[in-house]
């Protein structure tokens, strides 16, 4: 097993590694590094920001044109020269030195396109403009407005931009996701997704001791719970805009084909609570719980038992916690589980149709994930019919698989349910929960000859900015995993990116995994039970026990020279 390193931030680190969330700030929007600064917009006021990494400092720099920058998306500086993007239109500030504009300062139109701008950056004489509802970033010639050539935007979702070297760099809001373009010819070289929601902006800041730090700046709505003395009890529920800068840490493997992004030294504890709900008596009880996986972008520091000490074992490759009672009635209390000490990262796989078009073939170990083995109802005549429609005449894996998920988004929507139905009665009734979303997806991706297996349990509270608070989350979820052959086991999501009815889906979940993600027990059951009395085999851990779940951030890492277990 080859070793992992991190980095571990802290308060005590240089303060240009912290948050930055401007003084007076509601909506930011694109980001420029300038000198020792950076410079942002806040849409909603209009103002132009300009901010020192390592602190909350920030200073207005229009004063007499906030009317002007209202509704801008997108910022560059380039030649004393300011762009900013507004409507359909980009417009410039010419002789910006970095102080406040002056009240005689007008904006010039440069150009227009026929649909909304979403973000621009500069290189040199080279203007890049992302339009999401065009579906194109335009790279023209900043002296006359000529169109040199248009790249197609990676993502789906309102997209800003900026330059480093030979690279474009595009983050995209719906996506939650960060591309490295080739600036040449617009192909996508790697992808890392983002810990927060909705980026809006993003500008590599240089560091005279390290590489540039590459900044992302976000906006989003938060709900939470107000103080409202005039009702009874005084408490409602209410939103407010939320907007920082954060630092976004990747590591890129070009030969494993995926990239790494923040990562999160996380403590979670799983803890059943024996209490039982009828009176019984059972004798020789082995209890298992599955444990946290090694992954790639998963790293176990530590696990440790809680309550009652637990034996382990390896099943299929995965690590199982053994608790044994002699016996259990229901006058008895425990509480046991395990926890455990992981680093988690967010994942993004870059693998392309071509590479799998001459893939080698299944291992021969490989018929279990392609069998129902798990109430899918794959013989049923309305699944395997389905199973036609959904890649029709698509032969090539990735696609196929694309299509399959994509044709459950179409047919399903999300609604948590008391229990799991198959795949038919979900289809059917066209909404279903992750597990529901997921028994269609395995028995339509089976049915068409493509080995996949279950992976979750849960997910960790998405509040990376709030380290040592106990955190408990609301529901346990479930994905997958599909095997490409040559390249190994790929996740994929079950039911997040169905976020826009008939779509385009967001792909941030093809090929990746977010920080917040637990992988625990690859195929293989999270918990089981085994009794030496055949009597009691219909008792179920429901009938027996109540679970706690609990997460704590204690750390945000930075993957530098990180390494994969093998």
């Amino acid at each position: 097993m080859m070793t992992q390193h991190s980095t571990v931030l802290s308060q005590t680190q240089p303060s240009w590694l912290q948050t930055i969330r401007p003084i007076g700030a509601y909506k930011l929007q694109s980001l420029v590094a300038w000198g020792d600064s950076l410079l942002t917009i806040d849409s909603l006021n209009g103002y132009l920001l300009q901010v020192k990494p390592g602190s909350d400092n920030t200073t207005i720099l229009n004063p007499h044109h906030t009317e002007e920058f209202t509704d801008a998306t997108g910022l560059a500086v380039s030649d004393n020269t300011l762009w900013i993007s507004r409507g359909d239109a980009v417009y410039r500030y010419v002789g910006f030195t970095g102080e406040p504009l002056p009240v005689e300062a007008k904006a010039e139109l440069f150009t227009t396109l026929p649909y909304a701008i979403d973000g621009i950056t500069i290189w040199k004489s080279t203007l890049y403009v992302a339009s999401q509802k065009w579906g194109y970033i335009k790279v023209c010639n900043t002296e006359i407005d000529k169109e040199i050539t248009r790249f197609r935007s990676p993502g789906i979702g309102p997209e800003n931009l900026t330059v480093r070297n030979e690279e474009l760099w595009v983050c995209d809001q719906l996506e939650q996701t960060v591309y490295c373009l080739d600036r040449a010819t617009g192909e996508v070289q790697f992808s890392v997704l983002t810990p927060f929601a909705c980026p809006t902006g993003l500008a590599f800041y240089p560091d005279p001791d390290r590489a540039a730090t590459l900044y992302v700046t976000y906006a989003e709505e938060e709900a939470y719970v107000r103080d409202n003395p005039n009702i009874d009890p005084p408490y409602e529920l209410a939103y407010r805009d939320r907007t920082l800068i954060h630092p976004l840490y990747f590591y890129h493997n070009p030969e494993e084909r995926y990239a790494l992004s923040n990562g999160y030294l996380i403590e979670i504890s799983y803890v059943e609570e024996l209490s039982p709900l009828d009176e019984m008596e059972i004798k020789d009880v082995e209890w298992r719980i599955a444990l946290p996986s090694e992954t790639p972008r998963q790293k176990i520091r530590s696990v440790e038992a809680i309550g009652v000490p637990f034996t382990e074992e390896i099943q299929d490759g995965q690590r199982v916690a053994v608790f044994k009672f002699p016996s259990l009635n229901s006058q008895e209390r425990h509480l046991f589980g395990w926890k455990a000490l992981l680093e988690v990262w967010s994942i993004k796989y870059l693998i392309k149709p071509r590479d799998v078009e001459k893939s080698p073939e299944l291992p021969t170990d490989f018929e279990r994930y392609l069998v129902d083995n798990d109430e899918l109802a794959m013989d049923l005549p309305v699944i395997r019919q389905a199973a036609r429609e959904a890649i029709g005449t698509e032969t090539n894996l990735l696609r196929k698989m694309l299509k399959i998920r994509n044709y459950v988004y179409d047919r399903l929507s999300y609604s948590i349910k008391p229990h799991i139905d198959t795949p038919d009665v979900a289809l059917e009734r066209g909404t279903g929960s992750c597990g529901e979303y997921l028994g269609l997806l395995l028995a339509l991706s089976r049915l068409n000859g493509i080995a996949c297996r279950t992976v979750g349990r849960y997910k960790c509270p998405k509040f990376p900015d709030r380290p040592f608070v106990i955190q408990e989350p609301e529901f346990n979820h479930v994905w997958l995993e599909f095997y490409a052959p040559g390249y190994g086991w790929l996740p994929m999501e079950s039911n997040p990116d169905d976020i826009i009815d008939n779509g385009p889906y967001p792909t941030r979940f093809f090929m990746g995994l977010s920080w917040y993600h637990t992988e625990i027990g690859k195929g293989i059951s999270f918990q089981k039970l085994k009794f030496a009395d055949q009597e009691n085999q219909g008792v179920s851990i429901g009938d027996l026990s109540l679970n706690h779940i609990r997460y704590k951030i204690l750390e945000e890492l930075r993957p530098d020279g990180h390494t994969t277990p093998v």
